[in-house]
Parts: structure tokens; C-alpha cells; sequence
């Protein structure tokens, strides 16, 4: 059977993010699926005097390990100030040192959600650019915007958002 992870790209442990991905995963059929929560991988804050000092944290292995040991990955990214947020880029920062090619070719679903009306857009704009170039393979990506009225009871109460999303898992589950 094929597995599957999914996390968000948060700290949060209300993350609205890891509410869309737990969602989204559980629209895959036929996939063991486990949830990762970046609140179980703390890290220092990457610097390249710290490596020289302390190496690489096991965290940020055993988070590759994750990846590794995957066959696809579902992730939602939480957009701060237009950008990853500080924990996930951090997490990024020390995983790339170890692995330049962070996603190991993994198919992706890339998605993001916010309180807002742009539902983090400008994050998946940023990562569209630059994940494939640590060797992700999105295969779709997908924006819900105004997330409070959009997603309620654990689930898109949007219909046209929800067959979007519904879509895009199809494309996701037969890249895996």
C-alpha cells in the first residue's frame, strides 16, 4: 500500500493549514497516511555558525527520513507576511543542508489556506518557483481562500472550492 504524509507549513497547534491538509489527505483512497506536525521536529535556528558548532539536528533527519520513506506528499503552507513561515523555512534551511534535494521527486499536492480573501497565494507562488528545485514534483496546487467561511466542521462547506480541491487529488493519488 502506498503512503502518504501530510503536515502544514505551521507551528500552530490550531493551524487552519494543517486543517485543509488533514482534509485533503483524507480524500486520497487506498493510502496509509500520516499526519506529520512540525511542533515534533523543533529545531534551532538555522545558521551556518551553529552547524560548524553542533552538525545537524536529528529533527531535521528524522524529518527527511519522513519524506524519504513517503510516496507522496500533501503539504499546506501558512503564509506570513507574503512568505513561508519562520518555522517552516527553518526546517527547510537545516533539511537542505543535509539533502539539496529536499522532496527526493516525491509527487506533491501543494496547497495553502488563509483568513483572507487571496487564501495564501503568494506563499504557493513561492514555493511553486522554488520547490522544484529541491526535486518536488507538484503535481497541483490549490488555494482556499477565506478559510472561516469556506471550512467548517473539518471540511470545505464551498462547493465549487471543495470539487477544485477533489480534483486535484484525483491528479495527486494517480501520481503516486
Amino acid at each position: 500500500m502506498k503512503k502518504i504524509i501530510a503536515f502544514a507549513g505551521s507551528n500552530s497547534k490550531l493551524s487552519i493549514n494543517k486543517q485543509l491538509a488533514v482534509y485533503a489527505a483524507g480524500l486520497v483512497e487506498n493510502v496509509e497516511t500520516k499526519i506529520l506536525d512540525l511542533n515534533n521536529f523543533e529545531l534551532p535556528l538555522f545558521g551556518v555558525d551553529l552547524e560548524a558548532q553542533i552538525g545537524q539536528p536529528e529533527n531535521a533527519h528524522k524529518f527527511l527520513d519522513e519524506i524519504r520513506s513517503s510516496d507522496g506528499i500533501i503539504l499546506s503552507l501558512a503564509e506570513h507576511n507574503g512568505a513561508y513561515s519562520a518555522v517552516f523555512k527553518n526546517l527547510l534551511d537545516w533539511m537542505s543542508r543535509i539533502e539539496n534535494k529536499t522532496f527526493f521527486g516525491k509527487p506533491m499536492l501543494l496547497m495553502a489556506t488563509s483568513p483572507g480573501g487571496r487564501g495564501g497565494k503568494s506563499v504557493l507562488a513561492i514555493a511553486n518557483d522554488r520547490f522544484p528545485r529541491h526535486n518536488a514534483e507538484i503535481i497541483a496546487d490549490f488555494s482556499l481562500p477565506n478559510f472561516g467561511n469556506n471550512f467548517i466542521d473539518g471540511k470545505i462547506t464551498n462547493k465549487e472550492f471543495n470539487d477544485e480541491l477533489i480534483n486535484k487529488v484525483e491528479q495527486f493519488s494517480k501520481a503516486l
